[in-house]
């Protein structure tokens, strides 16, 4: 995958001034930037898009970057453009990925303000970068940092669901083999569920929702270590209470992956939130109304501790994520 390790991010993180007029600096496990626009914070986040699926590249774009901006409590408003190609790209590629983009942006109601798109030499593939920006009030600021010792760990989606829609339409053939033909089929009509803008800007509105984090790269492991870590907590995490799709346990069976591979499946859409129990049902039936069914599977310590606990016995939760999506996308048969 493409994310530099952690530690290598927080070094080259390291020389960058520290500013008055940023709320939230560039920090790892942070979704988005924010800073001071007056009296309210301005919300900032950007996102690149390359190797997906082409017919959904312009969609992706805005809403990689969306979802960020939406996490942190702020309606997506404004964004900017750029759409790079190798040399020579057809005009009408670029076109193309411009009226998707345009139709997306349509559907959050962003308007976009500025952009660039050009040809490189050094490129051998579609590039787009997106950058998305929304105001909130100081006192709706959602960050990764606000789980509370006892706060219950929800997510909002199955996890992996976007590594076998992605694998659904990149080979066709084989998940037909693997998933069937009508699953594979309604698997590759579902990739707006890599979106989490409408259920982020409703979970916002919440009393008790204290964080919330994209199960992007890295899925669940990446998620939950980042939110602990940004709040200064620890995790308890019960294996039999993942919301895991039967396609990815069969994913796991045919490329023999390991459960942590499983859980560091990559997510992009799977809204991992720390919520107050006090707040279960409220978050619950407004999810439900989304058509989401959430899964509440474990919980947030004062101990820092990282718990797995399977029927097998307990073990402590990975801390490094190894996410198979790469090596199931490019696969060969």
């Amino acid at each position: 995958m493409g994310k530099l390790p952690a530690n290598g991010l927080q070094k080259m993180l390291k020389c960058i001034k520290k500013d008055g007029r940023v709320v939230v600096p560039p920090m790892v496990g942070y979704d988005s930037g924010v800073h001071y626009l007056g009296d309210k914070y301005l919300v900032v986040s950007t996102d690149p898009c390359t190797g997906v699926p082409h017919e959904w590249f312009g969609w992706l774009l805005i809403n990689y970057a969306a979802s960020d901006v939406a996490l942190s409590g702020a309606k997506p408003q404004f964004c900017t453009i750029t759409l790079l190609g190798p040399r020579p790209t057809n005009p009408k590629v670029f076109q193309d990925l411009m009226k998707q983009t345009c139709n997306a942006a349509d559907e959050l109601d962003i308007a976009i303000i500025r952009g660039h798109t050009g040809m490189y030499d050094s490129l051998n593939d579609l590039l787009g970068v997106c950058t998305v920006y929304g105001i909130v009030e100081p006192n709706q600021l959602i960050t990764s940092g606000g789980a509370k010792p006892g706060d219950l760990i929800m997510c909002t989606k199955p996890l992996g669901h976007e590594t076998i829609t992605n694998y659904s339409i990149a080979h066709k053939k084989e998940a037909q083999k693997l998933f069937g033909f009508k699953k594979q089929s309604d698997l590759s009509e579902s990739v707006t569920l890599q979106s989490c803008v409408k259920e982020a800007l409703q979970l916002a509105k919440i009393r008790g929702v204290d964080a919330m984090h994209d199960a992007t790269e890295g899925g669940f492991v990446s998620a939950l270590n980042e939110l602990a870590e940004a709040s200064n907590v620890g995790l308890k995490v019960t294996w039999e209470n993942l919301p895991i799709p039967a396609e990815v346990l069969l994913l796991q069976s045919h490329f023999e992956l390991s459960d942590e591979q499983v859980l560091a499946m990559s997510s992009t859409g799977t809204i991992i939130a720390a919520i107050k129990p006090e707040a279960k049902k409220k978050v619950t039936e407004t999810l439900e109304k989304l058509g989401l069914k959430p899964a509440y599977i474990g919980e947030f310590t004062e101990n820092k501790n990282k718990i797995l606990i399977k029927k097998s016995g307990t073990t402590t939760f990975p801390d490094h994520a190894e996410d198979p999506y790469t090596m199931l996308l490019t696969a060969t048969f």
